[in-house]
């Protein structure tokens, strides 16, 4: 493990509920959050226009496209001394990989040649991923489960239907 790693894993360990929650977590689910929600219009219409290899590059590029705007704009946006909100490089470290991490796993699905096949799997992917969000911000910020499954569910909804209506276009 790197200093680096060990660094940030000591100070998780040393931290009270606040600093995680405004030094880690919510960097992080900011990050899988718009990963995860706006990867998922251009993926679709992709796949629906051009087949699962454009949908797989398509979108690997907008998670890492994503990845970097968010972490780059993260770091840029808050030096913590104001807000207490941590190291703005570190935040945006999270936060970038994080975006990538949302917006890479449902991607993977188009691997797989047949359109039809991969769209059904990246549609589990997405599932999983929303309700991977929810029961963060359950444990962390606190959210109703119901609440917050309704919410991440209509954004991801939202998005996913504007690339399927455009791939249909």
């Amino acid at each position: 493990m790197t200093a680096a790693a060990q660094a940030l894993i000591a100070r998780w360990k040393g931290a009270d509920e606040r600093e995680r929650v405004l030094q880690v977590v919510q960097p992080g689910l900011i990050g899988l959050i718009d990963g995860t929600v706006s990867t998922l219009a251009p993926i679709f219409a992709s796949a629906y226009v051009a087949g699962s290899r454009a949908a797989l590059l398509v979108g690997l590029a907008s998670a890492l496209g994503a990845a970097i705007s968010m972490g780059i704009s993260e770091a840029l946006s808050d030096d913590g001394s104001l807000t207490g909100r941590g190291d703005s490089v570190n935040r945006g470290l999270i936060t970038g990989i994080a975006t990538f991490i949302g917006g890479a796993f449902h991607s993977l699905p188009f691997l797989i040649p047949n359109v039809s096949q991969a769209l059904l799997v990246a549609y589990a992917v997405v599932a999983i991923e929303l309700l991977a969000i929810a029961f963060v911000r359950k444990r962390y910020l606190k959210v109703a489960l119901s609440q917050s499954l309704v919410q991440v569910t209509m954004a991801g909804a939202m998005v996913a239907g504007v690339g399927i209506a455009i791939g249909h276009a």
